[in-house]
């Protein structure tokens, strides 16, 4: 009999302690919210590990160098496309807009992307807001474009164009191969 209630009371013991357990994992009141609490602080050691996993996949452009024997080398961007400078912008703004754009279409990237440089890409790259809220990229402090009438990669018929748009070295300076005045699309 002695055995019997041994039994018995240990059932009860169980049943006491996986009530207990219950109510504090899943009941109502007041001990969901330390539950809930214990639960959300215990991720932000595993949330940092997760935000560089998230910005991995962000696009990251690679800005490359191509080389011709007419200009030597110069900076490509997305697919190969060349990029240019545009002489009357500055450092910290681009003065390329309506009616500009069409033709000179901004090296802009969102939020989270990222630029960086291939080999022989060494200078420093930088990030201006346009008028229109977009993030153009600069390099050496200078906004760079693509040309519209460039089709493939490696092209280069905006060099020159209006003596103020130029292909851009990988020191970051202009390339002022052959001046080519107003031909082209400004």
């Amino acid at each position: 009999m002695h055995d019997l209630n041994l039994i018995r009371h240990s059932r009860v013991g169980m049943l006491a302690a996986t009530a207990i357990l219950v109510a504090a994992c899943g009941g109502g009141g007041a001990t969901t919210a330390p539950t809930t609490a214990a639960a959300t602080q215990a991720p932000p050691s595993t949330a940092p590990a997760s935000e560089p996993a998230a910005s991995q996949s962000a696009e990251a452009y690679e800005v490359d160098l191509a080389d011709s024997d007419k200009y030597g080398k110069f900076l490509t961007g997305e697919d190969g496309k060349t990029l240019y400078l545009f002489t009357p912008d500055t450092t910290t703004a681009s003065n390329c807009n309506a009616g500009c754009i069409e033709s000179w279409p901004a090296f802009t990237i969102e939020s989270d992307e990222t630029v960086k440089g291939g080999d022989g890409v060494t200078g420093t790259f930088g990030m201006i807001t346009r008028a229109d809220g977009t993030t153009q990229v600069t390099y050496g402090g200078h906004p760079l474009y693509y040309y519209a009438a460039d089709k493939a990669a490696g092209d280069t018929n905006g060099e020159g164009l209006f003596d103020k748009w130029y292909l851009v070295g990988a020191d970051g300076n202009a390339i002022m191969g052959a001046s080519t005045g107003s031909k082209g699309t400004y």
